[in-house]
C-alpha cells in the first residue's frame, strides 16, 4: 500500500504559501517521539516571515519553510527507549534542538548553541503539519487541567520564565514591563506570581492596556510617542509614585524608544532584562547606565528547566492563560491567522491543525 503523506503549511516567500504533502515522519531512533499536532500559535516571528520572508535568514521558492513553532499535540508514536511520554499523552513541544556537544551545551546554556536547530527558522522546518517528529527530551507532558489550546502558551511563557530567572524577582520589588503583547502580559503575570509589586505595564496601545489591567493585578502607563524617552520616564515616575525608579524592568518590545524609557525609569542599582528582540543596532544611554550601575541582562529563548518551570507556574493556578486565546482558525486558513496577528488583532491567535 502507498505510504500516507504529511500535509504541511509551507511558505515560499513573502505572501506565498502552499499546503502540500511532505514525507510522513516515523520513529527512526529509540528516543524519537512523533506528535500529532493539535494547535499552533501565531507570534510576531511568523508574521515577519509571512510579510517579509524573514529577517536574517529568509525563505524563497528555492528555500521554502514549514511554518510554526508554538505547538501542542497528542503523542502518536514513540521509540523503544522513550520513558517521558507514551502514545495518547497530551504534550507541548520545545522547538529548539541543540548539538549537546559544544561548550555552551555542556555548560547548560544550550539556548546559545551555535548549531541549534530551531523550528521554523530556515532551514529547519516548523510544526505546522499534521505530524511532527522530535527527540523525547523536548516533549513535555501537560497536566490534565490544561487544555491543548492553552498549552500553546507554554512556549512564550518559557521565554518569560527564562528572562525572569535572570532578575532578582522577590516579594515587594517594583516591576515595569515594557509592552503588553503576549510576552509582556506573561511577564507581568509571572512577576505577580513571584509576589512582586507594584507591577506596571507600559504600552502605546490603550486597548491592550485595558486587557492587561483585567488579566493581572497591575497599573498601566501609556507613553507619549511624541515625547522623548527621558520625558516619558519622568512622567511615569511622577504618575506612579515611583520617584526613585523601579527595581526591575522587563523590556518585551525590542523598540529602541521603549528600551531607553525603561533604562531612565529604572532605579539606581536596578536590573534591566531585555527579552524583546528589535533591530540589531540601537542607541543606549551608556553614561546613565554606568552612573546607575545598571545590571543589564539579555535573555534569549529558553534553556534547561524553563519549560518545566513554566508548566509548574501554570499548575499553581495563580493565573490562567485561557483568556489569551482570541481566535482559532482551521488549518487551511492559517493565512487568516497570520493576517489577524499582523493587524494587531487579538492577544494570541491559534491555528487548529487537528481536533483535541
Amino acid at each position: 500500500m502507498p505510504r500516507p503523506e504529511n500535509l504541511s503549511c509551507v511558505l515560499y516567500g513573502p505572501g506565498k504559501v502552499r499546503f502540500e504533502e511532505r514525507p510522513l515522519p516515523v520513529v527512526e531512533d529509540a528516543h524519537d517521539v512523533v506528535v500529532r499536532i493539535a494547535y499552533v500559535g501565531v507570534c510576531g516571528t511568523d508574521v515577519r516571515f509571512w510579510t517579509h520572508g524573514g529577517m536574517i535568514r529568509t525563505v524563497s521558492e528555492d528555500r521554502p519553510l514549514v511554518m510554526g513553532h508554538e505547538a501542542s499535540g497528542v503523542v502518536d508514536a514513540v521509540g523503544a527507549a522513550v520513558t517521558r511520554v507514551q502514545p495518547g499523552d497530551h504534550v507541548v513541544i520545545e522547538p529548539g534542538f541543540p548539538c549537546h556537544k559544544c561548550k555552551l551545551c555542556l555548560h547548560g546554556r544550550y539556548n546559545l548553541c551555535p548549531s541549534i536547530k530551531f523550528a521554523a527558522d530556515p532551514p529547519q522546518d516548523g510544526t505546522l503539519s499534521r505530524l511532527y517528529r522530535l527527540t523525547e527530551q523536548f516533549v513535555y507532558k501537560i497536566p490534565p487541567f490544561l487544555g491543548l489550546q492553552e498549552a500553546v502558551l507554554v512556549e512564550p511563557l518559557s521565554v518569560v520564565v527564562h528572562g525572569a530567572r535572570l532578575a532578582p524577582l522577590a516579594p515587594g520589588c517594583s516591576v515595569l514591563v515594557q509592552g503588553s503583547g503576549t510576552i509582556g502580559l506573561l511577564a507581568a503575570a509571572t512577576a505577580h506570581a513571584f509576589g512582586a509589586g507594584p507591577i506596571f505595564v507600559a504600552d502605546i496601545n490603550r486597548q491592550k492596556l485595558d486587557f492587561a489591567r483585567g488579566f493581572v493585578q497591575c497599573a498601566t502607563f501609556a507613553p507619549d510617542a511624541a515625547s522623548t524617552p527621558e520625558a516619558n520616564a519622568a512622567r511615569f515616575k511622577a504618575e506612579t509614585g515611583q520617584a526613585a525608579g523601579v527595581d526591575i524592568v522587563f523590556e518585551c518590545t525590542g523598540a529602541e524608544s521603549a528600551v531607553q524609557t525603561g533604562l531612565h525609569a529604572l532605579a539606581t542599582g536596578g536590573t534591566f532584562v531585555q527579552i524583546g528582540i528589535g533591530k540589531s543596532e540601537q542607541v543606549l544611554p551608556l553614561t546613565l547606565m554606568c552612573e546607575k550601575e545598571v545590571d543589564f541582562r539579555n535573555s534569549f529563548r529558553y534553556g534547561p528547566g524553563d519549560f518545566d518551570l513554566a508548566i509548574k507556574l501554570l499548575e499553581t493556578r495563580k493565573f490562567s492563560v485561557k483568556s489569551f486565546i482570541s481566535n482559532i482558525f482551521p488549518f487551511e486558513k492559517a493565512v487568516e491567522a497570520w493576517e489577524k496577528t499582523r493587524q494587531g488583532e487579538g492577544v494570541k491567535n491559534l491555528i487548529q491543525v487537528a481536533g483535541d
